[in-house]
């Protein structure tokens, strides 16, 4: 089954050179200093290849990551920090707030802000596969990993790393833990969709899939309500995501629910129930409608033309016509006014993120090469800073032409 998915753009940085001249005092640190270029250079370039898969951009995060710990991190493995850890101002834009960048001189910064772009990585990618026509059971496991590995990167950085910057994130700006939260539980909520799409096709109880579907609908109502105090410039076009989706999932679980009921000879509740499950369905084909009208970060597609939104619709219509032609010739039971209530609750099936943890320090860091470090040789017109004039360029994100079936872009 395809699934469509909303994508934010990629942060975008400045290029850092670790070049400290007269600091520098010795071969390894040098060695140390171009090692950390490079791999900065060869992680940025995999963001946008297509043929990066998630085994090249672990290696190729760890290569980074395990050098930027030897300034972040004391040798001794003591709670104290490197005397490196503000030597290089990281400059990083943000994915709602266009290409207006942050700057902090702290290599903890960089962490986080490298950290969150690999995050966005293996959404993409989940995303890139999930639109195929075909999705073979492998990669519907490959996406739901990939989508449970990244909602883990969010959450460890909100927990164990943004705490530690000295200059907290300001309000909008993806450090911020709301917009972290979000990303976590929009992660969970796509996992959770691949779940249900497994579960339809193995013909799994109604009752499970309606739950499921239940629990998919409160995970996007939660990820809109924590993006509700931002500025509607720059989150209207992702909070209109999260509330078709909320929608959707709530029309999947009525049909189900309705299902459930019809077997168990309530199909005057269960035509109630398939006629809440048609009105939430109207209210996300009219918010896939404003979702593609609406600017703001994000792909521009038409959601209601998707495979996934289309087959919704002709089963909410045909379980309904099923039910009220059973209605007319066995049950003749009353309709309900009031909606049965969802207090559905899926025993399993939910989805946790992957624990993530940073790698250790990489082994060339060694207490001679840190010594090679002469931080009282720093010139003092610190030509480390930014100078003002220095622009950020948007990250060129590849263009994915739609599947024949799709009738969206998955970027």
């Amino acid at each position: 089954m395809t699934h469509w998915f909303h994508r934010n753009p990629l942060k975008a940085t400045a290029p850092v050179s670790f070049n400290y001249y007269g600091v520098v005092t010795g071969p390894a640190a040098s060695k140390i200093c171009s090692d950390l270029k490079s791999s900065r250079a060869r992680l940025l370039e995999l963001f946008t290849d297509l043929s990066c898969n998630p085994e090249m951009m672990k290696n190729a995060a760890d290569s980074y990551f395990s050098l930027l710990q030897g300034f972040i991190n004391s040798l001794d493995e003591s709670s104290q920090e490197s005397k490196l850890r503000y030597i290089q101002n990281f400059k990083w834009t943000d994915t709602l707030q266009g290409q207006v960048p942050s700057a902090q001189q702290d290599a903890v910064f960089e962490l986080i802000s490298m950290g969150f772009n690999v995050a966005l990585w293996y959404t993409k990618y989940a995303s890139r596969l999930a639109g195929k026509e075909n999705v073979t059971e492998e990669e519907a496991k490959e996406v739901h990993r990939s989508l449970k590995i990244a909602a883990g990167i969010f959450k460890h950085l909100k927990e164990s790393h943004i705490p530690k910057l000295i200059t907290p994130a300001e309000k909008g700006r993806d450090l911020e833990a709301r917009l972290v939260e979000a990303y976590i539980i929009q992660c969970q909520a796509e996992a959770q969709e691949v779940t249900i799409a497994r579960a339809i096709e193995l013909k799994h109880a109604p009752g499970l899939i309606a739950a499921l579907a239940y629990e998919t609908a409160n995970f996007y109502q939660k990820a809109d309500h924590t993006l509700s105090s931002l500025e509607p410039a720059y989150s209207a076009k992702w909070r209109k995501y999260l509330t078709l989706k909320m929608c959707f999932y709530t029309a999947y679980a009525y049909c189900y629910h309705g299902q459930t009921l019809l077997a168990s000879d309530k199909c005057g509740e269960a035509i109630r129930s398939l006629q809440e499950a048609e009105k939430f369905y109207a209210k996300a084909e009219a918010l896939c409608k404003e979702y593609g009208e609406t600017k703001g970060p994000g792909p521009t597609v038409k959601p209601s033309g998707h495979l996934f939104f289309r087959k919704l619709g002709n089963l909410v219509k045909n379980t309904l016509e099923k039910c009220q032609r059973e209605n007319g010739f066995i049950y003749f039971q009353k309709i309900p006014t009031e909606a049965p209530q969802l207090e559905l609750k899926a025993n399993y099936g939910l989805v946790e993120p992957v624990p993530f943890e940073f790698p250790p320090t990489s082994a060339h860091w060694t207490p001679e090469t840190l010594a090679a470090f002469d931080l009282t040789k720093r010139p003092k017109d610190d030509s480390t800073k930014p100078k003002p004039e220095e622009v950020v360029k948007p990250v060129k994100e590849p263009d994915i032409k739609p599947q024949k079936d799709t009738g969206c872009y998955i970027s």
